[in-house]
């Protein structure tokens, strides 16, 4: 292990974590200096979660100690980590949808008088709190009124709130485009200056060699290396990571983009939706990639939800190869072919209470019926598994709660579900949102696969490179309004990121 000498904050040993006959973690340690910032590398189901987990107290070890501050410590609950310094943003939100962003971010810490809750002096706190970060939300309106990228800045806020010598930081750009990653950017910069050391987890490459100063590769459960930031390469990284050599992150195509005369699959024209976008026109045609970049507050997840029918447009028009349509609500999407990954697995995309399989043929259940509306169980489980083998999905098996898995694995099963209904058009917002390096070259063979058969795809993301590596032709939005439509080669990150922000020339 690279870390050496007694200035260690946090020291694990020798760990192990099993789940009945599932070995998570096996002799895992680590070391954490205070004041910098120590990422954990490794691919979905590698035990990075297991092991956060454990140090916030939400599972006990089996074997193994932790010392922090060079005392023993074994918290029984999240709450025993806060008292003794330790403060973890989950990856997946823990916040009340109908509760304000201030009883959120003070949650079972709320300022009393006469034992009442302080309502002022709960709002003037978490105020005060927003500002010192420079969180772009107000601390009064209702969580479930946010988009995804506003709550995980709230989740962000929660975790902070509390004065910590570790803060466990778990995939907290996740949902942010890159001008609200800056803000987290600096907050960590400002932590790391107090003395507190971060624990960092991303699948973010480019982060990562950005923010880190110590790393850790962790691969099935158990700990490979720890190297200085300036010691190693991505590449090296990676190969670490996977156990393979990755030389191309995006795959290339393996037939030509479409030709703009080919006529489209999706023509949008004026769409508008009030506050939330307006004048909205593009079109996208068989087998073409249409990527879709702009920071919060863009639109851009707004109109993709009103293609699919959950919301309703106020003007403008849809065409489906070539007729004019109106679609009202999901089901009358699916019935025309179209797929949906939305950007919220945990609340839109998975019934996390249910199998692994009945998530995966749960929307394509017609599919599998009789002519007399019984369902082929024989049928439908081999279609499942047919997904799960096609997207590496990690599961123990096809009747594993789709909760219990990790949150890359989740994100592929919302993509299994879709790829079983075989679309016409494909909605991909954030799908590889929380996904490691490994499975996310995994998600883009299948997306440039399902191209090459002629699937029209949308494919939302707050990640450039992402766009910039996979899209044909790239929208850009900004405060609701489309900015530029170009091939990616005429466009550099720079000047998409002009675009981006509400510059028009």
């Amino acid at each position: 292990m690279a870390i050496s000498g007694d200035n260690v904050i946090l020291e694990i040993s020798d760990m192990s974590k099993e789940f009945g006959a599932v070995k998570a973690l096996k002799s895992m340690q680590l070391k954490v200096r205070p004041g910098r910032v120590h990422t954990i590398l490794g691919e979905n189901g590698a035990g990075k979660s297991t092991l956060m987990k454990i140090l916030a107290g939400v599972y006990q070890p089996t074997t193994g100690s932790i010392l922090l501050d060079g005392q023993p410590y074994a918290p029984t609950n999240p709450q025993d980590a806060a008292r003794a310094g330790l403060t973890i943003v989950f990856q997946e939100l823990s916040l009340c949808n109908n509760m304000t962003v201030a009883e959120n971010i003070l949650a079972t810490r709320e300022p009393s008088r006469g034992g009442f809750i302080n309502d002022k002096l709960l709002v003037r706190k978490a105020a005060e709190l927003v500002k010192e970060l420079g969180l772009p939300v107000s601390v009064t309106d209702q969580v479930g009124d946010l988009s995804i990228a506003q709550r995980q800045l709230v989740e962000i806020a929660k975790g902070l709130s509390i004065d910590a010598k570790v803060v466990i930081l778990d995939e907290p750009t996740s949902s942010l485009s890159d001008s609200e990653a800056e803000i987290l950017f600096q907050i960590i910069g400002r932590l790391k200056e107090k003395g507190v050391a971060i624990i960092y987890i991303s699948h973010r490459m480019e982060e990562i060699m950005r923010l880190s100063d110590d790393i850790t590769v962790v691969r099935d459960g158990s700990y490979i290396t720890t190297r200085d930031k300036t010691e190693v390469t991505i590449a090296e990284l990676i190969a670490l990571m996977v156990g393979r050599d990755m030389n191309e992150i995006y795959p290339p195509r393996d037939v030509a983009a479409p030709a703009s005369t080919e006529r489209p699959v999706l023509s949008v024209n004026g769409l508008s939706r009030g506050e939330e976008f307006e004048n909205v026109s593009f079109d996208v045609r068989p087998g073409e990639i249409l990527g879709f970049f702009g920071l919060i507050g863009s639109g851009r997840s707004e109109v993709m939800n009103t293609l699919f029918g959950m919301a309703h447009a106020f003007a403008g028009t849809v065409a489906i190869d070539g007729a004019q349509v109106k679609i009202t609500s999901p089901v009358e999407a699916i019935e025309r072919r179209i797929g949906f990954v939305t950007e919220n697995r945990k609340e839109e995309g998975l019934v996390l209470s249910h199998s692994v399989e009945s998530n995966i043929s749960m929307v394509a259940l017609d599919g599998f019926s009789s002519l007399f509306g019984f369902l082929k169980r024989k049928r439908e489980r081999e279609a499942a598994k047919a997904e799960v083998a096609r997207l590496s999905i990690k599961t123990a098996s096809l009747d594993t709660i789709a909760g219990s898995l990790s949150g890359g694995n989740q994100q592929k099963i919302v993509l299994a579900k879709w790829l079983l209904t075989k679309p016409k058009m494909l909605i991909l917002d954030e799908p590889t949102r929380g996904v490691d390096v490994g499975a996310k070259f995994e998600i883009y063979k299948i997306i440039r696969q399902l191209a090459a058969e002629g699937t029209a795809i949308l494919l939302v993301s707050s990640e450039l490179p992402e766009v910039i590596g996979m899209s044909d032709r790239v929208v850009v939005m900004s405060e609701g309004k489309v900015t530029a439509i170009a091939d990616p080669d005429q466009m550099t990150p720079e000047k998409i990121m002009h675009f981006a922000t509400g510059f028009a020339s």
